[in-house]
């Protein structure tokens, strides 16, 4: 019996990678879709194999999955954000920094694009996006000394790219790691997304870093709140931090009186944007989805008035 990584999955087939760095090719035994489970990317995996032929047996025990994209076991997120083509949503960034922290992965965040934006506006975006520094997340912007930046993030660890189509992930990674040679695509005018150029979730080995790095398909949308309604504040850090001075244990942060959380947004220690962010992700797993227009962003407003 051998162990490996999962490194690629297509068409039933499954990549390992060994701790020697060969990979094999197998596929997963016909057990694991009457339980119900699904290898993924990031796996360990013990499997046998017989000329050429391999076979998975048994999965490790997971220190975590994401949903989307389908991983496991993952380090680090380079939560790519572009500010203008496809337009800056700070609500879809707050839904995978949701996602990413009740999952326990670490995220770095990268704003993509700046470049499109004249000297102001890049001074007003990054003033407006600062909120997240203070919460404690890493941020690089397009223009900064990427390979100083993320060095002593990425080393050692197992890294997935991801943000919404045509973002920019695969020009990052590109440039992190020309070595990957990545698809680059082009952002529709009409729709304001991009092209699918990544089609599947792979792990790469980058040896300059010692690490393995995914590159993911992207995506239009983001609506994966997998937990009880009770845990949303956990991950939110700043609302968790607050919430310890609240007069009741069990208090949700909308209408309880002595909620801290709901002082500090008055007093701006927590940023009315972040509540915003929390109340109607409240809404939607409380099954109380409001109506959301998907129109521009505030931000795209502010720079056509």
């Amino acid at each position: 019996m051998k162990t490996g990584r999962i490194i690629r999955s297509l068409a039933g087939y499954y990549d390992l990678m060994l701790e020697d760095g060969t990979v094999e090719r197998t596929r997963a035994r016909g057990q694991f879709r009457k339980n119900g489970q699904k290898p993924l990317v990031g796996d360990w995996a013990d499997f046998e194999s017989e000329n050429g032929e391999g076979l998975i047996w048994a999965l490790h025990e997971r220190e975590n999955s994401l949903v989307r994209p389908p991983m496991a076991n993952v380090d680090l997120a380079i939560v790519v954000t572009s500010v203008v083509e496809p337009a800056f949503s700070q609500n879809l960034l707050d839904r995978q920094l949701v996602a990413l922290e009740a999952e326990k992965v670490h995220p770095v965040l990268y704003f993509s694009k700046l470049d499109l934006l004249s000297e102001k506006e890049q001074a007003d975006f990054k003033e407006k996006v600062r909120l997240y520094e203070k919460i404690g997340y890493p941020v690089v912007f397009a223009g900064d000394d990427l390979k100083t930046a993320f060095t002593p993030l990425l080393k050692d660890q197992v890294v997935v790219a991801m943000g919404q189509t045509g973002a920019g992930k695969s020009t990052l990674l590109n440039q992190l790691a020309p070595e990957l040679k990545l698809t680059v695509g082009e952002v529709s005018q009409a729709l304001s997304r991009g092209k699918h150029t990544t089609r599947q979730v792979s792990l790469i080995p980058v040896p300059a870093y010692q690490t393995l790095i995914a590159d993911t398909p992207g995506f239009s949308s983001y609506e994966v709140f997998d937990f009880p309604v009770e845990e949303l504040g956990d991950y939110f850090p700043e609302i968790r931090e607050a919430a310890v001075n609240c007069r009741f244990r069990t208090c949700s942060h909308l209408n309880e009186p002595g909620c801290a959380v709901k002082e500090a947004v008055e007093l701006g220690t927590i940023s009315t944007e972040r509540y915003n962010s929390y109340e109607l992700f409240y809404q939607i797993i409380k099954g109380k989805r409001p109506v959301y227009q998907k129109n521009a962003t505030k931000w795209k407003q502010d720079r056509l008035n």
